[in-house]
């Protein structure tokens, strides 16, 4: 090798180390700090060491948490006696949400970009009690029933009264006759069997069986990385502990498929009645059956998308042909509330309806243009759309998360939307009258006091 072919050859080493060493660094990293897709693979500290560290930062940050809950809603509790869950919990009532130095009526009248200019948009996107942190997190209303699934580290954030009933009824389209067959049951892996047993077939119970049995997750497992000092809490979580009876009990968590941190969505728990009809699974995933959406469950979002830490805090791989069969058997079966006033065809029976009640319907057919993503009998197209909502609002860091555009969004059924509250892919919406008062501003619809009223009162009896 001569003198000339001995000096390129040193300075290729040169490059390639370079590039091996330094190349990450550049490529991913963001203001100052390295951005990995990764949690911490290798944990070099203690559970009592990530305990003391999380613990001395949780009072503060709650209290961030609950100053900008409160500059954006009223959390008071307001509900009345007269509208109720079909389990019989009361419905939250709203409009929640504080307006800064304006009226709905000036809201109704300006462009989405004097909203956005002014920084007066209701209805941001909501962030996660601690965005940095993350994982799954349960109301205090099911902790009470069920201890395994406190967290040291985090409160749940939003009041009781704006969230499901805390053990929802429960029907099933192979026995309508049945009625509710929950009667104010939480079911659980203690009573699962005896309140199921010869009303479903073999597949189907030993479905409900695998919905309701403990798996690791990401905060609670086995590891030193957690966030449970509950030993039941080590043995993980259920799809019932969210999915509350096969419905939802309001529990949070951040989607798995985004990237850096700050940009992950909160996501409420949605519902799992009706997914028989539904075509479409995961807010944004579009996934194609029920059968992938519980395989999909198991693999990644119990463990915020990282393959890496959830095979080292115990994933359970479901066997498709026979445990994730018969989970979706169940599931399959879980059928809408009844709504009397509606016909056979899922519109209003004229005969049962209230005039505001029909006018409502009216409206959602017609000016408020809700049918176009909601048509009956299910009111779901069973499709996805990008509302665009990030015209009325900036891009800016809140409390640990982006202000940033939503994407496209699953089209959730509305059958039975009286039970699910809070409202949209991340909760933002409390009430039924949020959700009114959210689509007026984004549709820009100029909808009347009593045009508003009139199309809450139609999605109550759906």
């Amino acid at each position: 090798m001569n003198n000339e072919q001995n000096i390129l050859f040193k300075l290729m080493g040169a490059c390639i180390i370079f590039i091996i060493v330094f190349a990450p660094s550049v490529a991913f990293t963001q203001q100052g700090k390295i951005i990995s897709s990764y949690g911490p693979t290798n944990q070099t500290e203690t559970f009592d060491q990530i305990k003391r560290a999380r613990m001395a930062v949780k009072s503060e940050r709650a209290k961030q948490h609950l100053e900008m809950l409160n500059s954006r809603y009223d959390l008071s509790k307001k509900t009345t006696v007269e509208l109720i869950m079909s389990g019989g919990k009361p419905i939250p009532i709203g409009p929640t949400a504080n307006l800064r130095g304006v009226t709905w009526e000036q809201l109704n009248k300006m462009t989405p970009e004097q909203i956005k200019e002014k920084g007066i948009f209701p209805y941001k996107p909501l962030p996660f009690p601690d965005h940095a942190e993350g994982g799954m997190l349960f109301p205090v209303m099911i902790t009470k029933l069920l201890s395994r699934l406190v967290r040291f580290d985090l409160d749940f954030d939003l009041p009781e009264h704006i969230l499901p009933d805390p053990a929802p009824a429960i029907y099933l389209t192979t026995r309508p006759d049945l009625g509710d067959i929950a009667k104010g049951r939480l079911i659980t892996i203690d009573n699962y069997y005896e309140i199921f047993n010869g009303i479903l077939n073999p597949k189907q119970l030993e479905g409900l069986r695998l919905l309701v049995t403990q798996f690791p997750q990401q905060q609670f497992n086995a590891t030193e990385d957690r966030r449970t000092d509950n030993h039941d809490g080590m043995l993980g979580v259920t799809c019932f502990d969210c999915h509350a009876n096969g419905h939802s009990n309001g529990a949070t968590h951040l989607v798995g498929d985004i990237r850096p941190q700050e940009f992950r969505h909160r996501i409420e728990t949605p519902t799992l009645r009706g997914v028989n009809i539904q075509r479409l699974f995961g807010s944004q995933r579009a996934m194609k059956t029920v059968e992938d959406f519980t395989e999909f469950e198991q693999r990644a979002a119990y463990f915020d998308g990282d393959h890496v830490m959830a095979a080292k805090k115990g994933v359970n791989v479901l066997e498709r042909g026979s445990q994730v069969h018969f989970m979706a058997e169940f599931m399959a079966i879980l059928d809408f509330p009844p709504a009397p006033k509606l016909n056979i065809y899922g519109k209003l029976d004229q005969t049962k309806a209230t005039p505001s009640e029909l006018r409502g319907e009216a409206l959602f057919n017609g000016k408020a243009q809700c049918a176009s993503c909601h048509p009956e009998p299910y009111y779901t197209d069973n499709s996805m759309h990008d509302l665009k909502a990030e015209r009325f609002y900036k891009q800016e860091l809140a409390n640990g998360m982006m202000m940033a555009h939503d994407g496209n969004i699953k089209t959730f059924p509305l059958r039975g939307i009286k039970d699910s509250p809070p409202y949209m892919h991340d909760g933002r919406c409390f009430t039924l009258e949020d959700i009114v008062e959210y689509f007026n501003l984004i549709q820009q619809l100029d909808l009347k006091s009593e045009e508003k009223k009139d199309l809450v009162a139609f999605m109550r009896a759906l």
